[in-house]
């Protein structure tokens, strides 16, 4: 099995690449140069962000090719790991990035919002694939944070780095809200296998054996990483995969309590609840009267 390193701050990855450490909580690095191209596998403990070049690479998103054959960004937060297996023979790709102590952002607009940018926890063949034009704004803003990390560090430093680190995530926001639309036609296709998966779950006996439908559980069956197949399904219903979930279960419970032959606490079984009162609680608060009730005025 492959070592895999553990690396908690900035400093400490500076020194296994060999870069000067110009602020010990966040760097722009280049690993394009021949001392930098380690091959080592890490866990990070800071964010980071990753352009690499993948012109000429064969790179598939589902049973299709990638769109975009440029450069490629892939985000990862602090406790994930990355880099290369030794069975890796290939070129090693130009790659440049941003990374980030979780404490510089602490208490800055940047750290409340850490949680919008839900990228950071998708999968690699999950990468925001880019377009020249979208390339040269994600340089310039490196290369503004480059620079401003090379001037003495000051009481403005802190809050400079931290809005153009914001700008940048924004801009990558918008790029991942592009690329959703261009393959809108995959997209669709993960949705009607998710619909499909969903009706099989409810109508089979695995909620009473698995328990209730999750997203996880979902995302897994269709290759996604739950913040990536959550993001994708909001973006095509306008719901969360769990509001999905929860009016689907809505509709078979109404189905099931019509049913003369079966109570109340059956159904609570039948969709996963591991007690009834949950189910009552559910049901109420999606439809605004208890099971009971909906049987009775039906």
């Amino acid at each position: 099995m492959d070592e895999i390193l553990k690396v908690d701050t900035v400093g400490q990855y500076n020194d296994l690449y060999g870069f000067e450490t110009l602020h010990p909580q966040v760097a722009v690095v280049d690993l394009n140069k021949p001392e930098s191209q380690r091959r080592d596998r890490m866990t990070l403990g800071f964010y980071s962000l990753f352009l690499k070049e993948t012109k000429g690479c064969v790179m598939n998103y589902g049973k299709s090719v990638y769109d975009f054959d440029a450069e490629t960004i892939v985000a990862v937060a602090p406790g994930q790991t990355v880099g290369y297996s030794n069975d890796y023979k290939g070129p090693t790709p130009k790659t440049v990035g941003l990374v980030f102590h979780p404490d510089f952002i602490k208490g800055t607009a940047l750290g409340q919002e850490i949680g919008r940018y839900t990228f950071f926890s998708y999968e690699s063949n999950e990468a925001l694939h880019l377009s020249e034009g979208e390339v040269r704004i994600v340089q310039d803003i490196l290369s503004i944070i480059r620079k401003e990390l090379s001037h003495a560090i000051d009481r403005h430093t802190r809050e400079l780095v931290c809005t153009n680190i914001k700008l940048l995530l924004d801009y990558c926001l918008r790029f991942y809200d592009r690329q959703f639309v261009t393959r809108q036609d995959m997209n669709r296709d993960v949705l009607s296998r998710f619909e499909r998966l969903l009706n099989e779950y409810l109508a089979s006996d695995r909620p009473m054996r698995l328990g209730l439908p999750a997203v996880n559980y979902f995302a897994e069956k269709v290759c996604l990483s739950p913040n990536y197949f959550g993001d994708l399904v909001k973006r095509e219903t306008g719901q969360t995969a769990k509001e999905y979930i929860q009016l689907k279960m809505l509709g078979v419970a109404k189905e099931r309590l019509l049913d003369p032959g079966k109570s109340v606490t059956q159904v609570a079984y039948m969709l996963g609840f591991q007690y009834p009162q949950h189910f009552v609680r559910f049901f109420k608060n999606m439809e605004g009267v208890t099971p009971t009730q909906y049987k009775r005025s039906n």
